[in-house]
Protein backbone atom coordinates (compact mmCIF):
# COMPACT_ATOMS: atom_id res chain seq x y z
CA UNK A 1 0.00 0.00 0.00
CA UNK A 2 1.47 3.35 -0.93
CA UNK A 3 1.41 6.55 1.08
CA UNK A 4 -1.53 7.88 -0.91
CA UNK A 5 -3.74 4.99 0.12
CA UNK A 6 -2.66 4.81 3.74
CA UNK A 7 -3.02 8.52 4.48
CA UNK A 8 -6.16 9.32 6.47
CA UNK A 9 -8.40 12.02 5.07
CA UNK A 10 -10.20 14.21 7.58
CA UNK A 11 -12.42 15.97 5.08
CA UNK A 12 -12.65 16.39 1.33
CA UNK A 13 -9.11 17.74 1.43
CA UNK A 14 -6.14 15.46 1.98
CA UNK A 15 -4.16 16.15 5.15
CA UNK A 16 -0.85 15.37 3.44
CA UNK A 17 0.17 18.97 2.98
CA UNK A 18 3.47 19.97 1.54
CA UNK A 19 4.44 17.24 -0.91
CA UNK A 20 4.51 18.07 -4.65
CA UNK A 21 1.11 17.82 -6.33
CA UNK A 22 1.77 19.56 -9.67
CA UNK A 23 5.21 19.38 -11.25
CA UNK A 24 6.03 21.12 -14.54
CA UNK A 25 9.40 20.39 -16.18
CA UNK A 26 10.77 22.22 -19.21
CA UNK A 27 7.26 22.93 -20.55
CA UNK A 28 7.03 24.69 -23.91
CA UNK A 29 3.95 25.71 -25.85
CA UNK A 30 3.46 27.55 -29.14
CA UNK A 31 0.41 28.92 -30.90
CA UNK A 32 1.82 28.96 -34.42
CA UNK A 33 4.73 31.41 -34.32
CA UNK A 34 3.79 32.69 -30.86
CA UNK A 35 5.85 31.12 -28.08
CA UNK A 36 3.35 31.30 -25.20
CA UNK A 37 5.11 29.13 -22.60
CA UNK A 38 8.91 29.10 -22.52
CA UNK A 39 10.78 26.47 -20.53
CA UNK A 40 8.37 26.48 -17.59
CA UNK A 41 9.65 24.76 -14.44
CA UNK A 42 7.38 24.96 -11.43
CA UNK A 43 6.13 22.91 -8.49
CA UNK A 44 2.87 23.41 -6.62
CA UNK A 45 2.71 21.59 -3.31
CA UNK A 46 -0.36 20.05 -1.75
CA UNK A 47 -2.31 22.57 0.31
CA UNK A 48 -0.53 25.51 -1.30
CA UNK A 49 -2.14 28.58 -2.87
CA UNK A 50 -0.07 29.84 -5.79
CA UNK A 51 -1.12 33.10 -7.41
CA UNK A 52 0.07 33.70 -10.98
CA UNK A 53 0.31 37.33 -12.03
CA UNK A 54 1.78 39.25 -14.91
CA UNK A 55 0.88 41.51 -17.83
CA UNK A 56 -1.71 40.51 -20.45
CA UNK A 57 -0.36 37.99 -22.93
CA UNK A 58 2.28 36.64 -20.54
CA UNK A 59 0.97 33.06 -20.70
CA UNK A 60 -0.87 32.92 -17.36
CA UNK A 61 -4.17 31.48 -18.66
CA UNK A 62 -2.35 29.06 -20.95
CA UNK A 63 -0.41 27.81 -17.93
CA UNK A 64 -3.73 26.97 -16.24
CA UNK A 65 -5.15 25.33 -19.32
CA UNK A 66 -2.20 23.01 -19.95
CA UNK A 67 -2.38 21.71 -16.35
CA UNK A 68 -5.96 20.60 -17.03
CA UNK A 69 -4.98 19.51 -20.55
CA UNK A 70 -7.49 21.85 -22.14
CA UNK A 71 -4.41 22.76 -24.17
CA UNK A 72 -1.62 20.38 -25.17
CA UNK A 73 2.07 21.18 -24.72
CA UNK A 74 4.77 20.92 -27.40
CA UNK A 75 7.47 19.56 -25.12
CA UNK A 76 8.29 18.98 -21.47
CA UNK A 77 6.42 17.08 -18.78
CA UNK A 78 3.54 17.85 -16.43
CA UNK A 79 2.68 15.44 -13.62
CA UNK A 80 -0.20 15.60 -11.14
CA UNK A 81 0.19 13.53 -8.00
CA UNK A 82 3.14 11.76 -9.64
CA UNK A 83 1.23 10.79 -12.80
CA UNK A 84 1.99 12.29 -16.24
CA UNK A 85 -0.97 14.01 -17.87
CA UNK A 86 -2.90 11.46 -19.93
CA UNK A 87 -3.40 12.16 -23.62
CA UNK A 88 -7.05 11.18 -23.97
CA UNK A 89 -9.83 8.76 -23.07
CA UNK A 90 -10.93 7.59 -19.64
CA UNK A 91 -7.68 8.56 -17.92
CA UNK A 92 -8.10 12.14 -19.13
CA UNK A 93 -11.68 12.20 -17.82
CA UNK A 94 -10.37 11.07 -14.41
CA UNK A 95 -7.76 13.83 -14.48
CA UNK A 96 -10.38 16.46 -15.25
CA UNK A 97 -12.46 15.15 -12.35
CA UNK A 98 -9.48 15.54 -10.01
CA UNK A 99 -8.55 19.02 -11.25
CA UNK A 100 -11.36 21.53 -10.82
CA UNK A 101 -11.46 24.55 -13.10
CA UNK A 102 -13.21 27.87 -12.53
CA UNK A 103 -13.28 30.13 -15.58
CA UNK A 104 -13.58 33.87 -16.07
CA UNK A 105 -16.94 33.42 -17.83
CA UNK A 106 -18.50 31.03 -15.25
CA UNK A 107 -19.32 28.39 -17.94
CA UNK A 108 -22.44 27.14 -16.15
CA UNK A 109 -24.95 25.09 -18.12
CA UNK A 110 -27.58 27.67 -19.00
CA UNK A 111 -30.40 25.11 -19.43
CA UNK A 112 -29.89 23.51 -16.00
CA UNK A 113 -30.76 24.82 -12.55
CA UNK A 114 -28.07 25.81 -10.08
CA UNK A 115 -28.58 22.52 -8.22
CA UNK A 116 -28.38 20.49 -11.45
CA UNK A 117 -25.16 22.28 -12.41
CA UNK A 118 -23.53 21.23 -9.14
CA UNK A 119 -24.85 17.64 -9.08
CA UNK A 120 -24.16 16.72 -12.71
CA UNK A 121 -20.46 15.84 -12.30
CA UNK A 122 -20.79 13.83 -9.07
CA UNK A 123 -23.65 11.77 -10.57
CA UNK A 124 -22.15 11.22 -14.04
CA UNK A 125 -18.45 10.95 -13.19
CA UNK A 126 -18.24 9.98 -9.51
CA UNK A 127 -21.28 7.69 -9.59
CA UNK A 128 -23.16 9.31 -6.70
CA UNK A 129 -26.88 8.78 -6.36
CA UNK A 130 -29.09 11.77 -7.09
CA UNK A 131 -30.08 12.00 -3.41
CA UNK A 132 -26.46 11.94 -2.19
CA UNK A 133 -25.33 14.38 -4.87
CA UNK A 134 -28.12 16.84 -4.05
CA UNK A 135 -27.40 16.66 -0.32
CA UNK A 136 -23.75 17.37 -0.96
CA UNK A 137 -24.54 20.14 -3.49
CA UNK A 138 -26.82 21.96 -1.05
CA UNK A 139 -24.10 21.92 1.63
CA UNK A 140 -21.61 23.35 -0.86
CA UNK A 141 -24.05 25.99 -2.10
CA UNK A 142 -24.61 26.97 1.52
CA UNK A 143 -20.86 27.15 2.04
CA UNK A 144 -20.47 29.62 -0.83
CA UNK A 145 -23.57 31.58 0.23
CA UNK A 146 -26.06 30.76 -2.54
CA UNK A 147 -28.12 27.85 -1.15
CA UNK A 148 -31.27 29.95 -1.54
CA UNK A 149 -30.67 30.10 -5.32
CA UNK A 150 -30.60 26.31 -5.84
CA UNK A 151 -33.78 26.09 -7.94
CA UNK A 152 -32.99 29.08 -10.15
CA UNK A 153 -31.45 29.08 -13.61
CA UNK A 154 -28.00 30.68 -14.01
CA UNK A 155 -29.42 33.63 -15.98
CA UNK A 156 -31.47 34.61 -12.91
CA UNK A 157 -28.32 35.08 -10.83
CA UNK A 158 -25.86 37.96 -10.58
CA UNK A 159 -22.35 37.43 -11.91
CA UNK A 160 -20.98 37.06 -8.39
CA UNK A 161 -23.59 34.43 -7.57
CA UNK A 162 -22.87 32.54 -10.79
CA UNK A 163 -19.15 32.45 -10.03
CA UNK A 164 -19.82 31.15 -6.52
CA UNK A 165 -21.98 28.40 -8.06
CA UNK A 166 -19.08 27.60 -10.41
CA UNK A 167 -16.78 27.24 -7.39
CA UNK A 168 -19.32 24.97 -5.65
CA UNK A 169 -19.52 22.89 -8.85
CA UNK A 170 -15.74 22.47 -8.86
CA UNK A 171 -15.72 21.53 -5.16
CA UNK A 172 -18.49 18.96 -5.65
CA UNK A 173 -16.02 16.72 -7.49
CA UNK A 174 -13.72 16.68 -4.43
CA UNK A 175 -10.75 17.70 -6.60
CA UNK A 176 -7.12 17.46 -5.57
CA UNK A 177 -6.55 20.88 -7.07
CA UNK A 178 -8.60 23.84 -8.28
CA UNK A 179 -7.45 26.10 -11.10
CA UNK A 180 -9.06 29.55 -11.10
CA UNK A 181 -8.44 31.52 -14.28
CA UNK A 182 -9.19 35.20 -13.62
CA UNK A 183 -12.34 34.27 -11.68
CA UNK A 184 -13.26 37.88 -10.85
CA UNK A 185 -12.33 39.75 -14.03
CA UNK A 186 -15.82 39.50 -15.58
CA UNK A 187 -17.51 40.77 -12.41
CA UNK A 188 -18.75 44.20 -11.40
CA UNK A 189 -16.57 45.73 -8.67
CA UNK A 190 -19.14 45.21 -5.91
CA UNK A 191 -19.34 41.48 -6.70
CA UNK A 192 -15.60 40.83 -6.68
CA UNK A 193 -15.26 40.70 -2.89
CA UNK A 194 -18.01 38.13 -2.43
CA UNK A 195 -16.10 35.73 -4.71
CA UNK A 196 -12.70 36.57 -3.20
CA UNK A 197 -14.09 35.83 0.29
CA UNK A 198 -15.04 32.32 -0.82
CA UNK A 199 -11.57 31.84 -2.30
CA UNK A 200 -9.89 33.02 0.92
CA UNK A 201 -12.02 30.54 2.90
CA UNK A 202 -10.91 27.72 0.58
CA UNK A 203 -7.28 28.76 1.01
CA UNK A 204 -7.69 28.72 4.78
CA UNK A 205 -9.19 25.23 4.55
CA UNK A 206 -6.07 23.95 2.78
CA UNK A 207 -7.42 23.53 -0.74
CA UNK A 208 -4.61 23.45 -3.30
CA UNK A 209 -5.23 26.31 -5.70
CA UNK A 210 -3.52 27.90 -8.67
CA UNK A 211 -5.10 31.31 -9.19
CA UNK A 212 -4.54 33.61 -12.16
CA UNK A 213 -5.71 37.00 -11.00
CA UNK A 214 -5.25 40.76 -11.11
CA UNK A 215 -6.48 41.04 -7.51
CA UNK A 216 -3.31 41.92 -5.65
CA UNK A 217 -5.16 42.13 -2.33
CA UNK A 218 -6.07 38.45 -2.66
CA UNK A 219 -2.48 37.58 -3.55
CA UNK A 220 -1.21 39.37 -0.45
CA UNK A 221 -3.84 37.83 1.82
CA UNK A 222 -4.18 34.24 0.65
CA UNK A 223 -1.18 33.21 -1.46
CA UNK A 224 1.66 31.11 -0.12
CA UNK A 225 3.63 31.99 -3.22
CA UNK A 226 3.45 34.41 -6.13
CA UNK A 227 4.64 33.43 -9.61
CA UNK A 228 5.27 36.41 -11.87
CA UNK A 229 5.17 35.72 -15.61
CA UNK A 230 6.14 37.85 -18.60
CA UNK A 231 6.42 36.88 -22.27
CA UNK A 232 5.75 33.21 -21.56
CA UNK A 233 8.43 32.87 -18.90
CA UNK A 234 8.42 32.57 -15.12
CA UNK A 235 10.47 35.64 -14.27
CA UNK A 236 10.20 35.55 -10.51
CA UNK A 237 8.82 33.42 -7.67
CA UNK A 238 8.54 34.63 -4.09
CA UNK A 239 6.32 34.88 -1.04
CA UNK A 240 3.74 37.69 -1.35
CA UNK A 241 5.64 39.72 1.25
CA UNK A 242 8.91 39.43 -0.67
CA UNK A 243 7.35 40.00 -4.06
CA UNK A 244 5.31 43.08 -3.22
CA UNK A 245 7.89 44.78 -1.00
CA UNK A 246 11.11 43.79 -2.73
CA UNK A 247 10.69 42.47 -6.30
CA UNK A 248 14.00 41.32 -7.76
CA UNK A 249 13.52 41.69 -11.52
CA UNK A 250 13.18 44.87 -13.55
CA UNK A 251 10.05 43.49 -15.23
CA UNK A 252 8.35 42.77 -11.90
CA UNK A 253 9.27 46.23 -10.56
CA UNK A 254 7.87 47.84 -13.71
CA UNK A 255 4.65 45.78 -13.54
CA UNK A 256 4.06 46.57 -9.86
CA UNK A 257 4.79 50.27 -10.31
CA UNK A 258 2.01 50.42 -12.92
CA UNK A 259 -0.65 48.44 -11.09
CA UNK A 260 0.01 49.64 -7.55
CA UNK A 261 0.02 53.28 -8.64
CA UNK A 262 -3.73 53.14 -9.36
Amino acid sequence: MDATQSTPVTSNISVRRGDPLVVMKDVDKHYGELHVLRDINAVVNRGEVVVVIGPSGSGKSTLCRVINRLETIDSGLITIDGQPLPAEGRALAHLRADVGMVFQAFNLFAHKTVLENVTLGPIKVRGLSKVAAEKKALLLLERVGVADQAKKMPAQLSGGQQQRVAIARALAMEPKLILLDEPTSALDPEMINEVLEVMVDLANDGMTMIVVTHEMGFARKAANRVIFMAEGEIVEEATPEQFFTNPQSTRAKDFLSKILAH
